[in-house]
């Protein structure tokens, strides 16, 4: 189901005055938190191009930072958006054009709250790069589902309430045609999730196995069949989500490593100042791209634009953070702790040099792999001959495996 977006006529000015209203009715000062998140939604201040009555006022998504800029004077508190940033960037606006009016009123508000943290269940041990190869059945049962299967490098779903998850309902049509897209029920009968313990020591992955999950057919988002098209909506999201963030002039890695340069003159040579300056304008031009596809959002969808950020995101990091080691060099061989800890949030700018050359390898597999959006970006955006694709009229239960 899409939306169709109605005429509008509130302006930047009547935005102002909404947000003082709030601020009158629900004093930070003196209001708990989720009481003003939640009077914050319901006065179409949490997403403002989003329809009137699902926390928008169907105004140009352009004037979100200008209710933004007025809470944050006003002290109001936000809504922790990296620990929510799963549900905030891809299952809300998945929800939004698919789901039907009902879904939406039952899944948004809490999602964009807080209250209900979400997962992806879309990579597969034998999927990953291959999304529209995943094996993972699901089985119509009277008013149901019934789920059987195993994803994995799944961030938060050791948090997570509910989960945007894709499975193959029809094996004997071509892999693409068999898919069907569902919300499941994280903490429903036969879901168990599994730390996956990553290079930094860490387990903020998860692999989930599914063993006879029911899941209602009234959480089906899309037509049976159509979860290839319904995941699209969600994976142009995803990667707008991660690479596509507003960021301040030397924000992120590049502004971390910039200012040890700074403070460090001793640790500096003419060869790593002809890498950091290289990385500093590439970080530069990456963020003036970004504020270019924010732009386009503002008059429309995520399109196949977004792979490009992302994938820049993520070698950046890795650049970054290797040349902070280099720089460092053997303080920076330390590594501040390896406890097995299962974090809700990734804070690449809270934590020390090692954690972050590490972690920053997961970029490029996260979110799409950097080999899949650099296919993406040719095919789509640049308008080269696609590869050839031997598996495309193949019923998915005679691809070999």
């Amino acid at each position: 189901m899409t939306t169709e977006k109605s005429e509008t006529t509130v302006d930047a000015e009547e935005l102002r005055g909404r947000v003082r209203e709030l601020l009158e009715k629900h004093d930070p000062e003196t209001t708990d938190r989720l009481e003003h998140l939640r009077a914050r939604f319901d006065e179409g201040l949490a997403w403002v191009h989003f329809p009137t009555g699902l926390g928008g006022l169907d105004a140009p998504r352009s004037l979100q930072s200008v209710v933004d800029a007025e809470l944050a004077a006003g002290g109001a508190p936000d809504n922790d958006p990296r620990r929510i940033g799963i549900g905030l960037g891809m299952a809300a606006p998945t929800i939004l054009r698919f789901g039907t009016e009902e879904q939406r009123r039952r899944f948004l508000r809490p999602l964009w709250t807080g209250e209900e943290v979400w997962c992806q269940l879309f990579s597969e041990p034998g999927a990953g790069s291959d999304l529209a190869a995943l094996a993972t059945r699901a089985v119509r049962s009277g008013d149901d589902w019934v789920v059987d299967g195993q994803k994995v490098w799944t961030s938060s779903a050791h948090t997570a309430r509910w989960a945007i998850l894709v499975t193959r309902t029809d094996p004997d049509v071509p892999k693409h045609q068999g898919m069907t897209y569902f919300v499941c029920d994280m903490t429903a009968p036969g879901v168990e999730v599994r730390p996956l313990r990553q290079i930094t020591g860490e387990a903020e992955f998860n692999e989930v196995f599914l063993t006879g999950v029911r899941i209602p057919d009234a959480h089906r988002l899309g037509e049976v069949g159509e979860g290839w098209r319904v995941a699209q909506t969600t994976l142009m999201n995803e990667r707008v989500a991660i690479g596509g963030n507003a960021t301040p002039r030397e924000g992120g890695m590049v502004g971390v490593v910039a200012r040890t340069w700074r403070e460090r003159p001793e640790l500096r040579t003419p060869e790593l100042h002809d890498r950091l300056l290289r990385l500093w304008v590439e970080a530069e031009a990456t963020r003036l791209a970004g504020s270019r596809l924010r732009q386009q959002l503002a008059v429309g969808s995520p399109g196949p634009e977004g792979s490009a950020m992302k994938l820049a995101f993520a070698r950046g990091n890795q650049e970054l953070s290797g040349l902070e080691l280099e720089l460092l060099g053997e303080e920076g061989l330390h590594y501040d702790d390896w406890t097995l800890r299962r974090p809700d949030i990734v804070d690449f700018t809270g934590r020390g040099p090692g954690y972050r050359y590490l972690r920053a390898k997961g970029n490029s597999i996260e979110g799409g792999t950097s080999e899949i959006l650099r296919n993406i970006i040719a095919e789509r955006v640049l308008g080269l001959p696609s590869e050839p694709r031997v598996d495309k009229d193949v019923a998915w239960k005679d691809l070999p495996r």
